[in-house]
């Protein structure tokens, strides 16, 4: 039995309490300062308050002052924090971590640099732990996988990537159920970055459910064509990225499109995209959605800059992102959503 620490008690962090108990682990969930609440439920029901089933009995639950007793002897340790929590997990938590035990971290997302380049968590921290002298090794967790749905042990398939092979051999042991299934990859970059590109996308996507119910009513039925062509478009444009970050394989690209796919279907990106293509603006759709956290908004505008930067370099020509771009003049100029669909045709 090992012991697994789970940092961060959101949905998805708290999600993967589940497999991680049912594999017959000790279980440590700890909650940032901002799950105070969650925590204090959590041990009073043995349930988190969003999801509709109870923990598996025998998980622990820590708030955030007590996170240094729930690291103590963990052989892995879950950074389960939003992306709004990439500098505290590093600034904070990090440090506090023995060099031997490894950190897995659940968060999507990518940071842009100044001269364009785009970084992907794991990166972020490496840099951080670099400056520390410390020696953890860093995983991480991509793929189609919804918090609730893991919940409800619905088959899922996800990727655990980092640079040491065995490592991830080891945290997949801990991990692995008859629902929760896992493929290990050392391509860090290419599966980081196929799921963070996902959300930008899954936001375009969805944009065109709201211009349909803005044209045919709220409650017309769905219309596919639209979003299966920019579906397409979206899985074009994320590719031409994932080369010009220096991906590793084409599989990576399958996990961010199965990513895609799945965050059209539900949760907080697709009610934004919605709003925004009935015609509400990004001001307007953010005060719609209070008190959600919106991370597909900060990935879209990061990436869309990294990629004007680099096309100011000659390093990638803005005609192969049309659809980004436009997403990027919604979010950042407040522009109607109007997609540019003859931009998207091609001759070959």
């Amino acid at each position: 039995m090992a012991i697994v620490t789970i940092i961060g008690a959101g949905m998805m962090g708290s999600a993967l309490a589940f497999p991680a108990r049912e594999n017959q682990n000790e279980v440590r969930l700890v909650g940032t300062h901002l799950d105070r609440e969650i925590i204090e439920k959590s041990r009073e029901t043995g349930r988190h308050p969003k999801f509709q089933k109870d923990f598996p009995a025998g998980v622990k639950y820590y708030q955030i002052e007590e996170m240094e007793e729930a690291i103590a002897g963990s052989d892995v340790i879950i950074g389960g924090v939003s992306s709004f929590g990439v500098d505290w997990f590093g600034d904070v938590v990090l440090p506090k971590i023995p060099d031997e035990i490894p950190v897995i971290s659940v968060t999507k997302g990518l940071w842009d640099t100044p001269e364009g380049k785009l970084l992907c968590y794991p990166e972020v921290w490496q840099e951080k732990l670099d400056a520390l002298g410390k020696k953890n090794v860093l995983c991480a967790i991509g793929g189609p996988c919804t918090s609730y749905e893991l919940v409800a042990h619905d088959q899922t398939e996800v990727a655990f990537c980092g640079n040491d092979l065995e490592v991830l051999k080891k945290i997949k042991k801990m991990m692995a159920t008859d629902y929760y299934h896992i493929s290990l990859s050392t391509d860090v970059i290419g599966i980081e970055s196929a799921v963070a590109l996902k959300n930008g996308y899954a936001l375009a996507i969805a944009l065109t459910i709201g211009l349909n119910q803005k044209e045919f009513g709220i409650d017309s039925e769905l219309h596919f064509n639209s979003q299966a062509a920019i579906f397409g478009q979206s899985v074009k444009e994320m590719s031409r990225l994932l080369d010009f970050q220096g991906a590793g394989s084409l599989d990576n690209l399958a996990v961010g499109a199965g990513d895609l796919y799945v965050t059209v279907y539900g949760g907080r990106t697709r009610l934004v995209g919605i709003l925004l293509g009935r015609g509400l603006n990004i001001d307007e759709a953010r005060e719609e959605l209070a008190g959600v956290t919106l991370e597909s908004l900060v990935v879209a505008v990061r990436v869309a800059r990294a990629v004007k930067k680099n096309a100011e370099r000659g390093i990638l020509n803005p005609a192969d992102f049309p659809l980004l771009l436009h997403v990027d003049e919604i979010l950042t100029e407040k522009k109607p959503v109007n997609l540019p669909w003859e931009e998207f045709t091609f001759e070959k």
